[in-house]
């Protein structure tokens, strides 16, 4: 299934669900979201420091292109990728 996204001025976002404190690391796409599976807790920002990590790796862009721009301290967040156009990968075949 190809990752959905939505295009901005600087790149694009994707809607996320994270699933802190998971017993491995994985991502899944439901719907029009990605569901990211993390092992750290949601504490001290340990979960969204590992999300971007783990995006980083999969989608194969810098750390710092990749901002949370709704949904800090929530499960459900936004994420914003900046200068990607589209996101050609697929997930979870």
């Amino acid at each position: 299934m190809k990752i959905p996204f939505k295009r901005t001025k600087n790149g694009v976002t994707v809607n996320v669900k994270v699933q802190p404190r998971s017993s491995r690391r994985g991502i899944d796409i439901i719907g029009d979201t990605l569901k990211v599976k993390l092992t750290a807790p949601p504490v001290d920002g340990a979960a969204n420091e590992q999300l971007i990590k783990i995006l980083s790796e999969t989608l194969g862009v810098g750390k710092r292109s990749i901002h949370i721009v709704k949904g800090l301290s929530s499960r459900e967040k936004v994420v914003e990728i900046e200068g990607v156009e589209k996101l050609d990968m697929e997930i979870g075949k």
